[in-house]
């Protein structure tokens, strides 16, 4: 109506409004919160044990960039360096401490880093690690130094990713590292609860968000960490010094001295646990060391034989717990012994295999009271099937079970029985054996094969009986 005061106010509600949107990413916020609120619904933390074999300097796809600046180690004298080191083994969770059962995975790479991609062509596995019984990560080289898929052809390190215990697998980032000559590279992977992890041998590198990103960390005087484990938010390391070699498939094998370092998970600060575990020798002879750890206790093999043992999980030094019926020996090529193998069955219950002429190939040697003493196994627990002469892995499942990885096969010794049996290889045994085997639980485990060109892991689901490759881990034409 003309002259009516409410007039104006009536038309401009008459008109269309539209409302105002919201500032630039807030879909995407959004987004990203619920992707993490169902991540850390998923993430379940656990201990993770045993070691898993490794070989070469490993790969990365082209998208991936990662320039760092190293984060230094603190030396055993207690000052830092910014010297680059070198180290490792690989491992999977398992030798000895149980695992809880997560829940299920609800997306393709649930409770994993982000972005997911596709397998490397051409990925070669060397080093495997489960930090639950769904969630493992795979580390390996894809490609040959010289012509792999990044701006550094010389880079080759790649990780792949499983959310559901190796039904199917995913591409993520890597460590930037690989180069053709040197100690350099990583061989070896293991996560905590991933969301912290390692990768290492020769080199040390560490992610604190689930392997979205890895930044190196320089180690003391250029020391090689050639064994890791991890528990109770805590990462012990085994780092070699005074080593002459520089190639990188054989960064450990001519190592003379060993120092066990120890950080809490989310730090990149290493220090020496101190006491009787720096400058491990074997009178300046090339020789090697082994470390094993449960939830309370770790334990370790000094290249002269003697036991170490120590507080898992808090400050303190370790000391003398014994001895064992034979010396490490010179590192294997992953860099561990290549004479003796230690597995933990709980915090005192320990077994080690010996090898040489002067045992008659492998013999097993069992402790129930945290090494003190030991019993011999008989050679008669080899009456049903071949005694190896040599053996590349031990791991021991929570109920018990031994088992071992030959150049020939898997052994298996089922718990409460005295007779080692032949596992099942489906579908056949891969050419030259496996080099690392660890269990997640009593019924899930994993093993790398000596041969990386194999493109695949073997993974068990019935107590090590049977074993069969993760088939989907190798892309098409690989």
């Amino acid at each position: 109506m003309p002259g009516n005061e409410h007039d104006p106010l009536d038309s401009w509600l008459g008109q269309q409004v539209r409302p105002m949107p919201p500032p630039p990413g807030t879909f995407e916020l959004i987004t990203r919160r619920a992707r993490r609120r169902k991540i850390r619904k998923l993430a379940v933390t656990v201990v993770s044990a045993a070691a898993v074999a490794a070989g070469a300097a490993v790969a990365v796809p082209n998208v991936i960039a990662l320039e760092v600046t190293p984060i230094p180690v603190a030396q055993a004298n207690g000052q830092s360096s910014a010297t680059p080191g070198n180290g490792g083994t690989p491992s999977t969770n398992g030798s000895g401490s149980p695992v809880p059962s997560p829940q299920p995975s609800t997306g393709p790479a649930s409770g994993l880093a982000a972005p997911a991609g596709p397998v490397p062509a051409n990925f070669q596995p060397t080093s495997v690690t489960f930090d639950s019984k769904t969630a493992g990560w795979v580390i390996g080289q894809a490609g040959t130094p010289g012509h792999c898929a990044d701006k550094n052809p010389y880079i080759c390190t790649s990780i792949v990713r499983t959310p559901d215990a190796g039904k199917t697998w995913y591409g993520g980032p890597a460590p930037k590292t690989g180069a053709p000559a040197g100690p350099s590279g990583v061989s070896g992977i293991r996560f905590l609860d991933g969301v912290n992890g390692w990768a290492f041998g020769p080199e040390l590198w560490s992610t604190h968000d689930k392997g979205n990103t890895w930044n190196k960390v320089a180690a003391a005087d250029g020391s090689r960490v050639t064994d890791l484990e991890t528990v109770n938010h805590r990462a012990y390391a085994l780092f070699a010094s005074q080593c002459s070699g520089v190639s990188g498939a054989d960064f450990a094998v001519d190592c003379t001295s060993y120092a066990l370092f120890t950080t809490t998970a989310d730090s990149d600060n290493w220090v020496p646990v101190g006491g009787s575990t720096n400058g491990l020798t074997d009178a300046g002879a090339p020789t090697s060391a082994v470390l094993a750890v449960t939830d309370a206790t770790g334990y370790l093999v000094a290249p002269d034989g003697t036991l170490y043992s120590g507080p898992v999980g808090r400050c303190g030094a370790w000391s003398k717990q014994g001895t064992v019926a034979c010396q490490p020996g010179p590192a294997q090529a992953n860099g561990l012994p290549s004479r003796v193998l230690l597995a933990l069955q709980s915090s005192t219950q320990l077994a080690v295999a010996c090898m040489g002429p002067s045992f008659g190939g492998v013999t097993i040697f069992t402790s129930s009271n945290s090494g003190a003493t030991w019993t011999q196994q008989p050679a008669t627990a080899w009456s049903g099937v071949t005694r190896p002469t040599a053996a590349t892995s031990l791991a021991d499942a929570v109920n018990g079970t031994l088992v071992l990885a030959t150049r020939n096969g898997l052994d298996v010794l089922p718990a409460g029985t005295s007779q080692w049996e032949q596992a099942t290889v489906q579908p056949a045994e891969p050419g030259g054996g496996f080099i690392y085997v660890g269990m997640t639980d009593w019924d899930q485990g994993v093993a790398v094969a000596a041969d990386a060109g194999q493109h695949e892991i073997w993974m068990t689901f019935d107590g090590a009986k049977t074993w069969a490759p993760a088939t989907k881990i190798a892309p098409p034409g690989s």
